[in-house]
């Protein structure tokens, strides 16, 4: 039976944060599933998965999580970190699940933003994710640390971060900040406008 915690490794290798990833073709994700009852939480699962035979991770876990036939009367958070950021179909089809589950809440950590070369739909999907609810950011060393413990066999060893890490992470937050700045600019519009009764 394979483990269910991740290699060092190969977590190390693809959820570095590094500017240029060049041949980091696959796309790893972490997740847990916790159902909200009242004040408190309860677990219900916890894992990583990769992409397999040409399908997308996102799109596998949420195939998965749509076979547990969720309770509408109940809240669940789910918390996703990922070594990339959802391509343009994949933030659709999330987006599109989303709004079929208003019970479930979904937050994205992304260890790195993608862009296709082909299409420059990328930051355009990460704003509809974005508008449909889910909460997105860009992980930090909290969070490498929150994955090490969790997810990775890591031998009982500490995580250390690598050089660059603080950085990389700064400058993707203001990267992906500035995509979603046409989102908060509307926003703070609107929320303008209901002040001054227009």
């Amino acid at each position: 039976m394979d483990s269910i915690l991740m290699q060092r490794r190969l977590f190390l290798y693809n959820f570095r944060n590094l500017r240029k990833a060049k041949g980091r073709r696959e796309t790893y994700l972490c997740y847990v599933v916790k159902r909200r009852d009242s004040a408190t939480s309860c677990s219900l699962d916890f894992g990583y998965l990769r992409n397999q035979m040409g399908c997308h991770v996102e799109v596998l876990f949420l195939r998965y999580i749509a076979a547990w036939d969720l309770d509408p009367g109940r809240c669940y958070r789910i918390t996703w970190f990922t070594s990339w950021s959802p391509c343009y179909d994949c933030a659709q089809h999330i987006a599109s699940f989303l709004r079929s589950y208003p019970n479930l809440s979904l937050r994205i950590f992304m260890a790195r933003l993608y862009f296709c070369e082909e299409r420059k739909a990328e930051p355009e999907g990460l704003r509809r994710l974005h508008k449909a609810g889910a909460q997105i950011a860009i992980m930090t060393f909290k969070d490498y640390f929150y994955c090490w413990n969790t997810f990775v066999e890591n031998r009982e060893q500490a995580f250390k971060g690598w050089e660059g890490l603080h950085e990389n992470s700064v400058h993707l937050a203001r990267k992906l900040r500035r995509i979603l700045l046409p989102l908060y600019e509307v926003d703070d519009l609107r929320d303008a406008f209901k002040i001054l009764g227009l």
